[in-house]
């Protein structure tokens, strides 16, 4: 990939984000299963939540400052239903909640799909 953007975005529960904040970090069922955590540019994110949460309601968007993550960040092949050529970012280790710079709620339209963030 060429520059990498200066915040990297990740989707999880409002739950799982209190737990993240009272244990220090952040280890979804992902990181077990295929060994990293999926994270996302802001342009790309409302394609995972596409994928994977519509219509849910108690989703927060961690934006994520990448200087401050302990672990190997690979970008990667989504699915390929992505469009063509491109790649996510996959964090191989736990996300440190330090690393997380903000939390806003993620919420879907009134249709249940989620829209590209303005950023």
């Amino acid at each position: 990939m060429g520059s990498q953007p200066d915040v990297l975005v990740h989707l999880c529960t409002e739950r799982e984000w209190a737990a993240a904040q009272r244990t220090g970090s952040h280890e979804p069922d992902s990181l077990r299963t295929a060994g990293f955590v999926h994270l996302s540019s802001p342009a790309q994110v409302h394609l995972p939540a596409n994928r994977l949460y519509v219509g849910r309601c108690d989703l927060v968007l961690l934006r994520i400052d990448p200087a401050r993550l302990g672990s190997p960040v690979r970008w990667e092949p989504g699915v390929p239903t992505d469009p063509d050529g491109m790649v996510f970012p996959h964090l191989y280790g736990s996300l440190p909640a330090e690393a997380v710079i903000s939390v806003t709620a993620y919420r879907p339209n009134d249709d249940g799909r989620f829209a590209p963030l303005d950023e």
